[in-house]
């Protein structure tokens, strides 16, 4: 596969006879990002490609960038024989060495159309090289995540562009400003790819990292105990799946809530009971009979000893009375001896009726 891979041009000098010659970092490993039509993929927007060092910096390698063809921009072709009158501006030396993690060769521009526009300002640089490129997902030692890694680098050419993919690092002249570009840039990691960036758009990008970072932590922190609760909610679910049920346990809870349901409506006969369970129905009756202002914090154990005194006391209109004790007043003490007379009345007939009948 033939690609290319845009570097910087180093420090420059002009000949007698007007050639520019100078040094120039043409090639790093690492990551490098391509659009996804320059590597045989259109349908991808953008593919990180690895360039391990073993490959990048191997003597075959390294060989192939020697006497290469310089040209003004990328032509639409490999150069060759064929065509190098055409494209040709120059030509590369043969002393390439590695430097840090790029390639530095010689190189010298003979063509003025080329010398007028490094002059004017063209200065980046960018290599034409063939390659094999396997697909394969992963993450280097740094921990920086590719989607295909590069093998067998044979360099074709070198182009003069006006930005390379590189970026200023790599350079024809200037080196003083490379270096001072080099100092003011912070290198961060971006999903997985690493990026140079000014030193207080990196610092920017550090913090916001770190932020997003505390705030994955408390969602997943969240996500755990929802899962949590959610499996102790399926357990039980399927516990009581699993749990034999006894019918005789329903006739009694059936039967219980009749009962209590007769006796609510002996207290409260018109009071709607529908959908109440039995807190809910002793509840309903202490609160008809009382007032809901009466109920306000008390437990369902003192509701139930509430609906107990209030049912035994409306059976039995004898017990109030004894319930509430012997008051001073005369009132209080006929009301009492009138409700006595009236009980046992409803129970027997006195003996001054039988004698009337």
């Amino acid at each position: 596969m033939n690609l290319t891979d845009r570097v910087p041009l180093g420090d420059v000098r002009e000949t007698a006879d007007g050639y520019l010659v100078g040094d120039a970092r043409i090639a790093r490993a690492g990551i490098q990002i391509y659009s996804g039509h320059e590597v045989g993929r259109p349908a991808l927007k953008q593919v990180r490609v690895w360039r391990p060092e073993d490959e990048v910096f191997s003597a075959a390698a390294m060989a192939s960038f020697a006497h290469r063809p310089v040209t003004d921009d990328h032509p639409i072709e490999p150069v060759s024989a064929s065509n190098w009158k055409r494209h040709a501006v120059g030509m590369t030396g043969d002393q390439v060495a590695r430097e840090g993690g790029f390639i530095r060769v010689p190189m010298i521009l003979m063509d003025q159309g080329a010398i007028a526009a490094v002059r004017g300002g063209k200065r980046e640089l960018s290599c034409g090289y063939s390659c094999d490129l396997r697909f394969e997902a992963g993450a280097t030692p740094q921990g920086e995540v590719y989607d295909a890694i590069q093998s067998n680098i044979r360099g074709n050419h070198l182009a003069i562009v006006a930005a390379g993919r590189a970026g200023a690092i790599c350079r024809f002249g200037d080196e003083d400003l490379r270096q001072e570009d080099e100092m003011k840039l912070q290198r961060v990691v971006l999903d997985g790819v690493a990026v140079d960036l000014p030193e207080s758009a990196a610092v920017a990008v550090t913090a916001l990292q770190e932020e997003l970072m505390e705030v994955r932590s408390a969602l997943g922190q969240q996500r755990r105990a929802h899962d949590k609760a959610l499996a102790a909610r399926d357990a039980e679910l399927e516990k009581l799946r699993t749990t034999d049920f006894d019918p005789s346990c329903l006739d009694v809870l059936v039967t219980e809530r009749a009962e209590l349901i007769h006796r609510a409506r002996s207290i409260v006969p018109d009071l709607d009971l529908r959908g109440l369970d039995v807190p809910g129905i002793r509840r309903a009756v202490v609160a008809h009979v009382l007032s809901d202002s009466a109920l306000s914090g008390r437990s369902d154990d003192y509701i139930e000893a509430r609906f107990d005194l209030i049912a035994e006391r409306s059976g039995d209109p004898v017990r109030p009375v004894i319930s509430n004790g012997i008051q001073s007043d005369a009132s209080t003490i006929g009301k009492a001896h009138r409700g006595m007379v009236d009980f046992v009345r409803s129970a027997w007939k006195a003996p001054s009726q039988k004698g009337a009948a």
